[in-house]
């Protein structure tokens, strides 16, 4: 099971997970969704993606991103763009312009929403299941992406927790996407973060 830490919004928190010895496969950073509290300002992210990412990929997480932003960004060191609410032709001009790995972010209440992947599966890199919460931490029935077969990395999140029994989800995702599970007070927490990545660690390492 992989792991992405999603929100990081300021460099001495980005250090300590670019350099932890169990450090996350991904990094996400909010750029243009400014209703979330964890959205970074381009000028402060310029600044912050300075930080040598060693073996994590940085991934810029993009709501419904129009060309003004996408041209903006297009010269900042991300592997992945994280999309949400954009349709199969937008994707697609996306990857073939800007030349990123996709990850498709479907957001899921129910049934219905699960089965859109299909939609996508030719174009995604990556299909992520989140919540309908964007920038809330919310839940969503994880029993729903259960017995699903695709032929692409699963990434799962959606107010994932440290208390969780992480162990459960390895049947679910190849990729653990975490965020508001890892900040106290609305501020990233390095102990919990270090928690985090041991627990993966050492469930890896117990399969």
């Amino acid at each position: 099971m992989k792991t992405k830490i999603c929100g990081i919004s300021d460099s001495e928190t980005l250090k300590y997970v670019t350099r932890h010895t169990n450090s996350p496969e991904y990094i996400g950073f909010i750029v243009n969704y400014q209703k979330s509290k964890r959205f970074v300002e381009y000028h402060k992210l310029k600044e912050l993606l300075k930080v040598d990412k060693n073996n994590s990929k940085y991934v810029a997480v993009l709501v419904k991103p129009d060309e003004n932003i996408l041209k903006k960004i297009k010269d900042l060191p991300f592997d992945y763009y994280q999309i949400y609410d954009c349709d199969l032709a937008e994707l697609k001009f996306i990857k073939e312009n800007y030349n990123r790995k996709i990850i498709v972010a479907i957001t899921v209440k129910d049934q219905n929403d699960v089965v859109k992947y299909m939609e996508y599966n030719e174009i995604a890199d990556i299909i992520l299941f989140d919540s309908k919460g964007y920038e809330k931490s919310i839940s969503f029935d994880h029993q729903l992406i259960k017995n699903l077969k695709i032929n692409k990395e699963l990434m799962l999140a959606g107010n994932i927790q440290i208390e969780d029994n992480i162990e459960n989800f390895r049947e679910i995702a190849d990729i653990l996407d975490i965020s508001g599970g890892l900040e106290t007070f609305g501020l990233k927490d390095i102990s919990k973060i270090n928690i985090f990545l041991k627990k993966v660690k050492q469930i890896n390492d117990e399969a």
